[in-house]
């Protein structure tokens, strides 16, 4: 059961209207103060923007960071006091999570704009892929119809 660890996950939401750079001082900024609080960081994420299920403070968007911790727990009401203070943050939340600690993951945006860079063939014959199995799919739709007039 040593692989059974306790962490905690904070999801917190930034305004869709925060440029790039101040997201990034955003995070930074966050993850400073946790371990400031005795927490240690295990992985942290922008997720990007994204459409909210439901209007916040006028916002439709927010800019979602995931933030993957340890500590004694006491640290999490003096990150979440911070968060509701910020203007920036429009929503968080942290959940405590039991089982494997998560690895830190490396940035998906570079690693996805090397990868269209280095193979442009590879995108173009995944669309080609795509449409050929919508193609067959809609074709055995049409078959399944004839067989059943048929009969």
């Amino acid at each position: 059961m040593n692989d059974q660890q306790f962490y905690y996950e904070t999801m917190y939401i930034l305004r869709p209207d925060i440029a790039e750079d101040e997201v990034t001082k955003h995070i930074d900024k966050y993850n400073k103060l946790l371990e400031e609080f005795g927490g240690t960081i295990l992985d942290s994420q922008m997720r990007g923007k994204r459409r909210l299920a439901y209007q916040i403070a006028k916002h439709r968007e927010g800019i979602y960071v995931q933030l993957s911790h340890q500590g004694d727990g006491q640290h999490i009401f003096k990150i979440e006091k911070a968060m509701r203070l910020s203007e920036d943050v429009i929503r968080y939340m942290t959940v405590k999570q039991e089982g494997p600690l998560p690895t830190p993951r490396p940035s998906t945006k570079s690693s996805t704009k090397a990868d269209d860079k280095e193979n442009p063939e590879t995108k173009i014959e995944s669309k080609e892929e795509q449409s050929k199995v919508s193609a067959d799919t809609s074709t055995s739709g049409k078959d399944n119809i004839e067989t059943k007039e048929n009969e």
